[in-house]
């Protein structure tokens, strides 16, 4: 059975995103991973909000068109660009429970105010980083909500979507924090890191070239440019 993933993409990271695409392949090759290109979206008529200058990446809302481009059937995953996989996606999807709307790593991430990435304002929110990581389960009834119109309506907010208020807390089902370790958040202690998200700027970055694990991204990379 192929697994799909969907993974955010932003056009200042294009090389973040295809490390992260090569991140998965690598361990299996039986994986559609595909990008959420906001222009392609607005192409085929399903992404018309306007530009939000709040948002800090191109693919704030579009993540949640996930249900709908799975015709609201089965599992799919989610992930930012800026992640990178140390093992094989399969096992993450092996987590998931038919219980839950959807799945994900229940931080408590509070960073601080300023600026992160290649400039972009670190804005801190409750359950912030909970939607950069998301095993959605497709066919539930509580995602019929989620539908391109919904995610186009204005009145709809990020924060209505990030914080998955569509549905109830016991909807919304629990990963370990590997799966989306949190570069300079998690320790040692919390787990095993398995999903690696540079969430705050990764090494494309000049300012981040050395960050705790920049050696992962760029043996990836060099295994990449290899192929």
């Amino acid at each position: 059975m192929v697994s799909n993933v969907f993974v955010g993409y932003d056009t200042r990271e294009d090389i973040a995103f295809q490390v992260c695409e090569f991140s998965i392949k690598r361990f299996n090759t039986n994986v559609n991973v595909t990008p959420l290109v906001q222009h392609e979206l607005r192409q085929k008529k399903i992404y018309w909000r306007e530009v939000d200058k709040l948002a800090s990446t191109e693919f704030t809302f579009t993540r949640f068109l996930v249900p709908h481009l799975m015709n609201f059937k089965g599992w799919a995953l989610f992930i930012d660009c800026d992640i990178v996989f140390l093992e094989d996606v399969n096992n993450l999807f092996s987590l998931a429970d038919d219980r839950y709307a959807v799945m994900c790593v229940k931080h408590e991430f509070n960073p601080k105010p300023g600026l992160k990435m290649d400039g972009q304002v670190q804005t801190v929110y409750p359950r912030k980083n909970w939607s950069s990581v998301v095993l959605w389960n497709c066919s539930h009834p509580s995602n019929e909500k989620v539908t391109v119109d919904s995610v186009n309506n204005p009145n709809f907010d990020g924060a209505y979507f990030h914080r998955f208020t569509w549905l109830k807390d016991e909807e919304i089902g629990e990963l370990p924090c590997d799966w989306n370790w949190l570069v300079g958040w998690y320790k040692k202690d919390d787990g095993i890191p398995r999903a690696i998200h540079y969430t705050e700027g990764g090494p494309w970055f000049k300012n981040y070239r050395n960050c705790e694990f920049n050696q992962d991204w760029k043996k990836c990379l060099q295994e990449m440019m290899e192929k």
